[in-house]
C-alpha cells in the first residue's frame, strides 16, 4: 500500500447529499478548498490517505457492534468481529505488544480508559505539567483528570527546556503517586522511557506512556518505543500515523481485561465499526517502507524548518526537534504566539500558537508557535520546500504588519499548496 501523496484535497458533494442539503454541501466544498488553498502546518493535524476514507464510509458505518469479538450484545457481527480481529492482530505487530485495544474514540478517550482501568478517584498522579506541555487530560481542572485525580505536575529545564528527570524522581518519591504519565502536546525531543521506568518501580507506580503526538514515527521505528517500557500505551490513529481520528491502547496481557473493561463497558458505549476498519487500513500502511520514507522526510524537514526559524530570530526550543514537531518562542521578534498565528493565517499559513514553559504571557496568548511538518509531508513535499516555508514564515514574522509581504507570503504559499 502507498501512502505519500496519497491524499484527497479536491472534493466535489455527492449527488445525494447536494440534494439532500446544499447547505452543508457548500460548507464542505469551502472546507476543501480552505485546505487545498493553505499550507497545513498543525502540529496536531494531518491528511488521511484515501483507502481510510474509503473504509469510514463504507457499511461498517451502519453497524452496532456492542461488545468485543464473540462477545458481542448484537447480532449480525461477524464481520465487524473479523474485522476488529485484523485491526488488533495488526495494532499488536506494529508495535509489538501483547494486548491491543482498537475501540478508544479519541486520544482522551483512551486515557480516560487507562486511569478508569488503573486509579480510583483522589489517587495521586505525576505528570507533565500544563504549561511546561502537558495535555488537558494531564490534570486541567476543566478536564475529568483535574476533577477526579490529583495531579503533580513535573517541567522542563528553564535554560534548555528539557525534561528534568531528577525533579520527576524527587515529586515522586516526595508524592507517592499511584501513576506517573511520561508524555506531552509540544515536546519536540524523544523521551527516555527506561529512565520513566526505573522513576516509576522505585515508588512503585504504574507508568503511562502518551504517545499520541508521535504514534507514527514510533510505529515506523524513528522514535523509541515505550511499548517495552510502560504499563499502558496511549496512542492516537490520526496524526502522524494517519488514520481516523481516534485512540488506540497498547498493554501487556496481565492488564488486557482491565483495559478492555474501562474502555466497554465503562466508557464508551459501541464502538464505531467503521473507524475500527479504517484503523486496520492505516496499521497496515503504517508497516510498510514507504511509511518510513515519509516521515524521515517529514522529521528532516521539520529539522530544517526549525533551523530557518531561528535563523530568522526566533528560538527553536530544546535547539530543534526529534520528531515532526517545532516549538518556537517568538517573543525576540517581539510577537506574541496569537500574534504570530494570526499573520500567518492571514497569508495561508496554517499554524498555532502555544504557551511555553515559564511563558510570561497567558495561555490564551502565549509566547510560542506550534507546527508540525505530518501534513505536508503527505501530501509529498520535499525537505527543501520545508526549509523554504521556515524562511517564509520567518520573513513574515520579521516583516511586521506590512500588506505587501502578508500578500507576496500568500502567493507563494498558495502555489506551494497547490503543487
Amino acid at each position: 500500500m502507498t501512502v505519500t501523496s496519497d491524499v484527497q484535497l479536491s472534493w466535489e458533494a455527492p449527488a445525494a447529499l447536494r440534494l439532500a442539503d446544499p447547505q452543508l454541501a457548500d460548507l464542505l466544498a469551502a472546507e476543501a478548498g480552505r485546505r487545498a488553498e493553505s499550507v497545513q502546518l498543525l502540529a496536531g493535524e494531518n491528511l488521511t490517505s484515501r483507502a481510510v476514507l474509503a473504509a469510514l464510509t463504507g457499511p461498517l458505518v451502519d453497524k452496532y457492534a456492542e461488545g468485543y469479538p464473540g462477545r458481542r450484545h448484537h447480532a449480525g457481527c461477524s464481520l465487524a468481529d473479523a474485522a476488529e480481529l485484523l485491526a488488533v492482530d495488526r495494532a499488536k505487530r506494529l508495535f509489538g505488544a501483547e494486548h491491543a485495544n482498537v475501540q478508544p474514540r479519541s486520544g482522551t478517550s483512551a486515557v480516560l480508559a487507562t486511569y478508569a482501568a488503573l486509579l480510583r478517584p483522589g489517587d495521586v498522579v505525576l505528570a507533565m505539567s500544563l504549561e511546561h506541555g502537558g495535555h488537558l487530560s494531564c490534570g486541567s481542572k476543566a478536564n475529568f483528570s483535574g476533577r477526579w485525580f490529583d495531579f503533580i505536575g513535573y517541567g522542563v529545564h528553564e535554560q534548555d527546556h528539557l525534561v528534568d528527570y531528577q525533579q520527576v524522581r524527587e515529586l515522586a518519591r516526595l508524592h507517592r503517586p499511584k501513576a506517573i504519565i511520561a508524555g506531552g502536546i509540544s515536546y519536540p525531543r524523544h523521551l527516555d522511557w527506561r529512565a520513566f521506568r526505573e522513576i516509576a518501580d522505585e515508588v512503585d507506580a504504574y507508568l503511562i506512556a502518551n504517545v499520541s503526538q508521535v504514534t507514527g514515527l514510533v510505529a515506523a521505528g524513528l522514535a523509541p518505543s515505550p511499548v517495552p517500557y510502560a504499563d499502558v500505551t496511549v496512542a492516537a490513529t490520526h496524526k502522524l500515523l494517519r488514520g481516523p481520528r481516534g485512540g488506540l491502547l497498547l498493554c501487556g496481557e496481565e492488564l488486557a481485561e482491565r483495559v478492555d473493561r474501562a474502555v466497554f463497558p465503562f466508557s464508551q458505549g459501541g464502538a464505531a465499526m467503521n473507524e475500527v476498519a479504517a484503523k486496520a487500513v492505516a496499521f497496515a500502511q503504517a508497516d510498510t517502507p514507504e511509511f518510513g520514507v515519509y516521515l524521515r522526510r517529514a522529521v528532516d524537514g521539520a529539522r530544517s524548518l526549525a533551523r530557518e526559524l531561528g535563523l530568522a530570530g526566533a528560538a527553536p526550543l530544546t535547539g530543534g526537534t526529534d520528531t515532526h514537531l517545532v516549538t518556537a518562542d517568538v517573543g525576540p521578534l517581539g510577537l506574541t504566539g496569537l500574534e504570530a498565528e494570526r499573520r500567518c493565517a492571514a497569508a495561508g499559513l496554517v499554524l498555532g500558537k502555544c504557551a511555553l514553559p515559564y511563558d510570561p504571557e497567558p495561555a490564551s496568548v502565549g509566547s510560542g508557535i506550534r507546527l508540525g511538518t505530518g501534513a505536508v509531508a503527505a501530501q509529498g513535499m520535499a525537505v527543501e520546500t520545508m526549509a523554504e516555508l521556515g524562511g517564509l514564515i520567518g520573513r513574515l514574522l520579521t516583516a511586521g504588519p506590512d500588506p505587501a509581504v502578508g500578500a507576496r507570503v500568500r502567493s507563494i504559499a498558495g502555489e506551494l499548496a497547490r503543487n
